[in-house]
This record gives C-alpha cells, structure tokens and sequence, in this order.
C-alpha cells in the first residue's frame, strides 16, 4: 500500500525521530550486543569490549544515516559497521606492542620462518643460508619505510594497520611491499638464488 512504511525504513524513521530516537537506539544496541558476541567469542572480544564497539557503532550508525541505501536489513548494515569496528579495534589491540621502527637493525629483524627439524641437515643448511640472505638484503637492499613494512607483514600486521599507523593508504602500503619484493628477489638472483631454489628449499 502507498506509503506504508516497511520494517527497514521504521528504523531509519525512528532513529532520525527525537521522540522515538532512544528507544530505537535501545532496541538495535541489543541486536548489535547479541551479533557482537557471536562474532568475537573467543577472539578476546568480552563483554565489555562489546560494549565499547556497540556505543562506538550506534554514534557511526546515527551519523550515516543518510548512507543507508535499503539494500539489505537495517540490522544487517548496522551489523557490519559493527564488524568493522570491532576487528579494526581488536587489531590495534593485539598490534600495539609491535613498532613499525622495529627493523631499525638487522640485529632486530626477526624472521617469522623457521628450519624444519625434519629435515636433512643439508635440507637445514639450504633453509639457514636463504634465511641468513634474505635478512640481509632486507636489511642493506631496502629504504627505511620498504624494511618497515616488510618486517610488519612478516609479524602478520594487517595492511590496513600499517596503512594507519604510517598515516598512508592500502595502496601506497601495497605498492612499498611490491617495490620491496622486486628488490629482494633481484638481490637473491645477485647472490645466485633462483626463484625455484628457494622454493625447493621450503618445500
């Protein structure tokens, strides 16, 4: 019927409402609580840190209404800001004691492989000297900000944390580690490493 308002558009209604702005604000914190505790159960997301990405989310949702466009569920968008909030504060919790500075030195670089003791002792011995190469080329072959990321990659840091915390971009981010890769893999070619030589090294 002409100008019936459906379930989706009752909660844009009401949140844009003064009168009934609170009660809906009420109403989606439970939905989002309830998603949020599935999503992060057992990835460190407790109670309260539920809380703080509901409150954080609730705030974003208010202002972006606008942007809400009607393709799926309110609850379901509202979900995925939600997610979005959520992963992105448990990443800069797990990765706030990792330094993007921390490979300032070779001393300091720590690759994240390691040599299989199942191998052969030559096996072993391939694996250390490509190892032992590479950390070096990292090292003396890349500028500050290709070590940097590189090493950060190598720790598992998102590209969107090393995006923010070098207040830069994905793509900028992506084109260092391209940039990076392309000089390591010329310096290993320059010390007589072929591409398939490292890879049967770690296979």
């Amino acid at each position: 019927m002409t100008g019936q308002v459906t379930s989706v558009d009752r909660w844009v209604v009401r949140l844009r409402d003064e009168l009934t702005r609170d009660d809906a604000l009420s109403e989606l914190r439970v939905v989002l609580m309830r998603g949020l505790s599935h999503a992060f159960h057992g990835k460190g997301g407790g109670e309260s840190f539920c809380e703080d990405v509901a409150q954080e989310t609730l705030l974003r949702i208010l202002d972006k209404l606008d942007q809400f466009a009607g393709r799926s569920k309110f609850t379901t968008w509202a979900m995925s800001i939600a997610i979005r909030i959520g992963t992105s504060q448990l990443r800069r919790k797990m990765f706030k004691d990792i330094s993007l500075n921390s490979a300032d030195s070779e001393d300091n670089l720590r690759l994240q492989w390691a040599v299989e003791d199942s191998l052969s002792v030559e096996q072993q011995g391939e694996q250390l000297a490509v190892l032992e190469k590479l950390k070096s080329l990292i090292c003396s072959s890349l500028t500050d900000r290709q070590r940097q990321a590189t090493e950060s990659i190598m720790h598992g840091m998102p590209v969107e944390e090393i995006a923010a915390r070098s207040n830069s971009n994905r793509n900028a981010v992506y084109k260092l580690i391209h940039d990076a890769r392309v000089r390591l893999k010329s310096g290993l070619e320059s010390a007589g490493y072929t591409a398939e030589e490292v890879l049967t090294a770690f296979a």
